[in-house]
C-alpha cells in the first residue's frame, strides 16, 4: 500500500510536493482551490508545469484532487445545485490539468427529499461533468458517515448513483474508514471487515474501489458522526488498521490519511504508526 496525506497548497502548488516529500509520502491528495470558497480561478500554466515536474521527480503517485466542501450535488435548491455542478466541472478540469488520477467527491445532503431522488440528482451532475470535461481522471464517490441528511453512508447509495451514470467507466469509489465505521460498517473486527468488503463487492464492485482514506474514528460504531482521529487511537484501533492495510483486497491500493494536524509532528506520528502496521 502506498501511503500519503492530504497536503496543503498554501504558497503555491509546487510547495505541496516538498511538503509531501518531507512527510515521506508515496501518494498525496490536495485541493486545487480554497476548500471553503466558491472561487475557482484557472490554474497558472507555469505553476502546473512546476508541480508536475516536481511530482514526477518525487515519484509521488497516484495523485488525488479533493472537491471543496461547499458544493452539494444532492441539494434541492436550484441555485446551489447549479453552482455545485459548475464547481464539479471546474475541479475536474483542474484535476485533468494537474495530471491527477482521481477527483474525490462528496455527494452531499438530500434535505427533506428521498434518498432515491437525491442519488438521481448526483448522477445527473456527474453525467454533465463527464460530458463537458473529457479526461482520464476518474471521479471517486466517497462514502459518508451519515450525519444529518447525508447520502452515500451506504454502499447501495453509491451503487445507485454509478448505475445511473452513462460514462460509468470513469467512476470509482473512495472508502473512508472513519466514515464507514461511523455509518455502521464494523471494519474494526476481522469478521466485520470481511463482511463489509463482501457487501461493497456485491453493490459497488470491489474493482471500483480505487482509493482509501485512512482515518481512525473518534466516535463509536454507528454513531453517524464524522470525527477523524489519529491512527490507532480511535475506535477502529491498531488491530483494526493492521487488518485494513494488510487485507488482500486493500493492500495494493493507495491510502491517504486525513488525520488531525496541529503540527507536522502529528503527521509524522501517524505515518510512523501506519508503516509499523504494514507487513
Amino acid at each position: 500500500m502506498r501511503i500519503g496525506f492530504h497536503i496543503s497548497i498554501a504558497g503555491g502548488l509546487f510547495r505541496a510536493v516538498a511538503r509531501a516529500e518531507k512527510l515521506q509520502c508515496e501518494t498525496m491528495q490536495l485541493f486545487c482551490q480554497s476548500p471553503r470558497s466558491w472561487a475557482g480561478a484557472q490554474l497558472d500554466e507555469h505553476a502546473v508545469a512546476a508541480f508536475k515536474k516536481a511530482r514526477l521527480a518525487a515519484r509521488i503517485a497516484p495523485l488525488a484532487v479533493h472537491m471543496p466542501y461547499l458544493p452539494n450535488l444532492a441539494t434541492t435548491r436550484d441555485d446551489l445545485y447549479r453552482k455545485s455542478v459548475e464547481a464539479l466541472c471546474h475541479n475536474l478540469q483542474c484535476a485533468h490539468q494537474l495530471g491527477a488520477d482521481y477527483l474525490v467527491v462528496h455527494p452531499g445532503n438530500r434535505g427533506d427529499d428521498s434518498v432515491e431522488t437525491a442519488c438521481g440528482r448526483v448522477a445527473h451532475a456527474l453525467n454533465q461533468a463527464l460530458e463537458q470535461v473529457p479526461t482520464k481522471t476518474v471521479i471517486l464517490i466517497e462514502n459518508a458517515a451519515g450525519q444529518g441528511s447525508e447520502i452515500c453512508n451506504t454502499f447501495e447509495d453509491i451503487s445507485a448513483i454509478i448505475r445511473a451514470v452513462k460514462k460509468r467507466a470513469r467512476l470509482g469509489m473512495c472508502l473512508d474508514t472513519a466514515h464507514a465505521f461511523a455509518a455502521g460498517y464494523d471494519i474494526a473486527s476481522k469478521k466485520g471487515l470481511d463482511n463489509t468488503l463482501n457487501i461493497l463487492d456485491k453493490t459497488v464492485g470491489i474493482k471500483r474501489l480505487r482509493l482509501l482514506h485512512l482515518n481512525d474514528s473518534k466516535t463509536p460504531l454507528g454513531s453517524r458522526a464524522d470525527r477523524h482521529w489519529h491512527i490507532g487511537r480511535g475506535h477502529i484501533g491498531l488491530s483494526g488498521f493492521r487488518r485494513i492495510v494488510n487485507h488482500p483486497l486493500l493492500k495494493n491500493l493507495a491510502g491517504i490519511m486525513e488525520t488531525p494536524k496541529k503540527t507536522d509532528a502529528d503527521e509524522i506520528m501517524n505515518m510512523e504508526t501506519i508503516r509499523k502496521l504494514m507487513k
